[in-house]
């Protein structure tokens, strides 16, 4: 019994892994046929973010929640790309969501587009800087008016600029 138990658990885990690898291979797969103004090789990204920018903005990770300060910024400004500077979102967009990171219901114009991420199975949609392709976070239709989304951001992918 405990071996039927465990090799259900080493092949449901194995599985889990090999699914994600896959999501993981078609993600980049996808993303290396699009092109963007700043691109650089992986090196240069590595020498220009710091580890955990780096892991965010080029391999789609995911900071812990509550652990932005941008989540707590409530002033005037501009959020930027943190890859390449481009200014993405508008703080008179940013609302209080209470999911852990910093949201906004828009995006400033012709900033930032989106890419279908299926690396939890389910599909999910990926949000990205449409300048240099850094992952920022993703998308969900349960925002606020007036447009009904939620773009959930990791705060080490944004650079905020004070007005």
């Amino acid at each position: 019994m405990s071996y039927q138990r465990l090799t259900r658990s080493a092949l449901l885990a194995g599985l889990g892994a090999a699914v994600g690898t896959l999501a993981l291979a078609v993600r980049h797969a996808r993303a290396a046929g699009e092109k963007f103004e700043v691109s650089l090789s992986d090196d240069e990204w590595r020498r220009r973010l710091n580890p955990s920018r780096y892991e965010i903005l080029r391999h789609e990770g995911t900071e812990p929640p509550r652990s932005s300060p941008l989540e707590y910024e409530h002033r005037r400004g501009i959020y930027s790309c943190a890859g390449c500077n481009l200014g993405l979102f508008s703080s008179t967009t940013k609302f209080e969501s209470g999911t852990g990171w910093p949201s906004f219901y828009a995006p400033l114009p012709n900033a930032v587009r989106t890419k279908a991420d299926y690396a939890l199975i389910e599909q999910r949609n990926e949000v990205h800087c449409r300048r240099c392709g850094g992952h920022l976070g993703h998308v969900f239709d349960d925002g606020p008016k007036p447009t009904g989304l939620r773009y959930c951001m990791n705060g080490l992918a944004l650079l905020f600029t004070p007005k």
